[in-house]
């Protein structure tokens, strides 16, 4: 088996849906794997028909497809670090979870990928209730964002003192570590600070995250790119708690340039 940890750098895995617009999904996670100095693998779960504006559609997998791809990837890889993405169905929910449970695959960064920017829901009910009760609690860190972190609670969240409370309860599920990322609270509270502020839970040690906060319209993918971006850096043998400092300068600087 091969490593690749010389030349190429440490192999990485990413299982999510295909953005044909570059912006999200396979393509932001393979870019940011390789800015990492990472060796980029790629699982598909649907193809999306999309352009930086909107979700048109969107064509699934099968489980038995996903496993297709994900085995062949295990015998020729030593994969050190993953992430999911895009789960659409109950029945790749559970494949995937499966996968995480059968094979030496690391525990997985999970980003709970439920609406598009657009608006346009990418998961299943059945697929929900799966990745609460069957995908979180095999993961390194969960990183959903308000919208997302409301879902999965219950809970009302306008406020910071609201998102810790929510890492709580999501960690209460049987989740080892849990990044709710804020962007979305000025949205929902304009007296919100100017700064974007995210909270990390790691085993009940808590972390608060606060950066600037870049104004940038028609900016989708930044889920995507950062819980890639914790992903590559936990391949390269950083900790948690780095990994998503690192991360999040990546994905600031990258608002900044516009490059979504």
């Amino acid at each position: 088996m091969d490593n690749r940890t010389n030349d190429s750098g440490p192999a990485v895995l990413t299982i999510a849906g295909l953005d044909p617009s570059g912006g999200a999904g396979l393509v932001a996670d393979i870019r940011t794997f390789t800015a990492f100095g990472c060796f980029p693998t790629a699982v598909l779960t649907s193809i999306t028909f999309q352009n930086r504006l909107r979700v048109f559609g969107a064509m699934h997998q099968t489980a038995a497809t996903v496993r297709a791809q994900v085995e062949p990837i295990l015998l020729d890889l030593n994969v050190v670090a993953a992430k999911t993405g895009m789960l659409p169905t109950g029945e790749i929910v559970s494949e995937v979870a499966r996968l995480f449970r059968e094979t030496k695959l690391p525990a997985p960064v999970v980003d709970p990928v439920m609406v598009s920017t657009s608006g346009f829901d990418l998961i299943a009910d059945d697929a929900f209730l799966r990745l609460k009760s069957e995908l979180l609690v095999l993961s390194r860190v969960v990183t959903p964002n308000i919208p997302e972190a409301e879902r999965l609670t219950g809970l009302r969240i306008t406020n910071t003192t609201d998102m810790w409370h929510a890492a709580q309860a999501i960690r209460e599920l049987g989740v080892r570590a849990v990044l709710i990322k804020g962007g979305h609270l000025r949205e929902q509270n304009e007296a919100v600070s100017r700064e974007a502020i995210d909270i990390l839970d790691d085993g009940g040690e808590v972390t608060v995250f606060r950066g600037e906060w870049i104004y940038a319209a028609e900016v989708h993918g930044t889920g995507c790119t950062l819980s890639a971006a914790i992903a590559a850096c936990l391949g390269r043998g950083m900790e948690l708690k780095a990994s998503v400092s690192a991360a999040k300068k990546y994905v600031t600087e990258n608002i900044r340039r516009q490059h979504y």
